[in-house]
């Protein structure tokens, strides 16, 4: 399996190789070029600031993907969101007792499976007082909100953290493949695979996945733009992803789960 594992400090390259992983250096306080990174050959690393991860897997996509085995495991996590078989250990004192809770090869008992996906963030599990904190006057509006947990759906939580009917616009643009049951799908559905992670075996399904998640995203642009203000609203092109992305994967893939760990890889040495 090959883990890449995103950062935005220079400082985590040592700590990503003693977990095994491949180190992958993103914006512009990343200065050593040990690193992979998004800024060489066909690539989009202008758009980070509103991309996200997806500025890394554009690179991969254009310039890396058609050089990977298929049939090999291919992952993504985070320098402080990384894949485990074990969610019970919550403090790690250092990185080598972190690695011992990270995944570095997925179990043969999974080999059935296409695609992983992180386990399931339920939204209409959050607290309804982060949602009247957030957008006091839709709650108020919409007092069912608080509690008919079915409303709580993943429209209505895009809504209130990324702009009210930003949503719905992005999904005017998309193909007629996916439009009618990707709107049913925010609509409806209560929980999605949260963080922008997975883990999948076919570089045939990466690319075609790629190859509809990245014109979507640049028709999107003629609707949003770039002059984006504010976290939820800036980087508004990895939320759409992180959205439709595990969507795309169990609707096209034999797909499955495994728990995502949080530890900042800063805090340890």
């Amino acid at each position: 399996m090959k883990m890449y594992c995103i950062t935005l400090d220079n400082n985590h390259y040592e700590k990503i190789k003693r977990l095994g992983y491949i180190p992958v250096g993103l914006g512009d306080k990343i200065f050593s070029k040990k690193f992979k990174s998004d800024n060489k050959g066909d690539n989009i690393s202008l758009k980070n600031p509103f991309y996200g991860e997806y500025s890394f897997h554009y690179w991969l996509w254009k310039n890396e993907l058609k050089n990977l085995q298929d049939k090999e495991w291919l992952g993504f996590c985070q320098y402080r969101k990384f894949w485990s078989l074990n969610v019970n250990k919550k403090n790690y004192k250092d990185i080598d007792q972190l690695n011992k809770y990270l995944i570095k090869k997925i179990p043969e008992t999974l080999n059935e499976y296409e695609t992983i996906l992180g386990n399931p963030l339920f939204i209409n599990q959050l607290r309804p007082i982060k949602f009247f904190k957030k957008n006091f006057f839709k709650m108020i509006k919409n007092p069912n909100l608080f509690f008919d947990k079915k409303k709580r759906n993943i429209k209505f939580h895009f809504d209130l953290m990324h702009g009210e009917g930003n949503l719905e616009k992005a999904i005017s643009l998309l193909d007629l493949e996916y439009k009618k049951d990707f709107e049913e799908y925010v609509n409806t559905e209560v929980s999605f695979n949260p963080h922008n992670m997975f883990i999948c075996n076919s570089k045939k399904i990466l690319n075609d996945f790629y190859s509809v998640i990245f014109p979507w995203l640049e028709r999107c642009e003629n609707k949003f733009g770039f002059n984006l203000e504010g976290y939820g609203l800036k980087r508004i092109y990895g939320f759409l992803a992180e959205r439709f992305m595990p969507f795309w994967f169990k609707k096209n893939t034999k797909c499955t789960t495994l728990p995502i760990i949080f530890k900042d890889i800063s805090e340890i040495d």
